[in-house]
């Protein structure tokens, strides 16, 4: 192996889902939701909720970008700034159900994942790769009145070796089957994980602090950032409860973290050798 890059990895909260992603020399960015505070968005089956809180930045204010990671295709993570904004060459990695919506609007890079299916693409030592993971957005049978989503991992590797695993939940429940991520992807190093007890006709859509809980003692991340969870009224969980509730629970490594703020991302030692996962070599999908 060669000398060891100074890689580097942080986190920048924009608000609700939307993050800003720099995993050593790639940028990404999570669930684009730019409206402003006071705006009312769709998210379907004639459910609207109003956002309270502005985003930390405008999509002018963003930096180049190598892609969107999407989890699924509801106005509070991608809305009607982000259609009209965001250039439509831009790679877009999400579920095939919100691909063949995002192609009708013209984007015209955007790659539909099935589940456990990779992505990757290299940049002189570094390699990164996105991989489609479960989630489940609603109870019982409401889960077919909702739009598919995914969770996703993406690991940075550099000299063929791995120094960063994130799992980035998406709007899911907590379900027995998410024990599978790191079955199948490798330890966990961070966990970004959508929250807000989410609720909407009575029904728990997104996990409340109980399951954000669960959750992480399931996946043990070496760390776990918070987001989700205030930006909107159809939340009922607040992020006092979760952290709370972890701190009982004696979790370690959460981390809150403020809009506008970037927090670093627990990369590994070049020599540091994780437990790897059971999934198979990446796939260029573009279902």
């Amino acid at each position: 192996m060669l000398d060891d890059p100074d890689v580097k990895a942080g986190v920048t909260f924009v608000g609700n889902a939307t993050t800003l992603l720099r995993l050593g020399s790639f940028t990404l960015l999570t669930d684009p939701n730019f409206v402003p505070a006071g705006t009312r968005v769709y998210l379907g089956k004639g459910a609207w909720t109003r956002r309270l809180l502005d985003p930390a930045m405008t999509m002018g204010e963003l930096p180049p970008l190598d892609g969107v990671v999407l989890s699924h295709l509801h106005g509070d993570h991608f809305d009607g700034v982000a259609k009209a904004e965001l250039p439509s060459a831009t790679p877009i990695f999400t579920t095939p159900q919100a691909r063949r919506k995002l192609r009708q609007w013209k984007f015209r890079a955007v790659r539909g994942l099935p589940t456990w299916e990779s992505y990757d693409w290299a940049r002189g030592r570094e390699r990164l790769r996105i991989t489609a993971v479960p989630g489940r957005h609603g109870p019982g049978p409401a889960e077919w009145l909702l739009p598919d989503v995914m969770g996703s991992v993406i690991e940075l590797r550099v000299d063929d070796v791995c120094r960063l695993r994130v799992y980035i939940t998406g709007d899911t429940l907590n379900r027995p089957f998410l024990a599978q991520v790191p079955e199948r992807c490798g330890d966990i190093d961070a966990m970004i994980v959508h929250l807000g007890g989410t609720r909407v006709f009575g029904m728990l859509l997104t996990m409340d602090a109980r399951q954000g809980v669960d959750l992480t003692e399931l996946i043990r991340p070496r760390l776990t950032v918070p987001v989700h969870h205030d930006d909107y009224t159809v939340f009922t969980s607040p992020l006092s409860d979760f952290v709370e509730r972890a701190r009982e629970h004696g979790l370690t490594g959460i981390q809150p973290i403020e809009r506008g703020s970037t927090l670093e991302l627990p990369v590994r030692p070049a020599g540091q050798v994780s437990r790897p996962g059971l999934a198979s070599g990446a796939q260029d999908s573009d279902r």
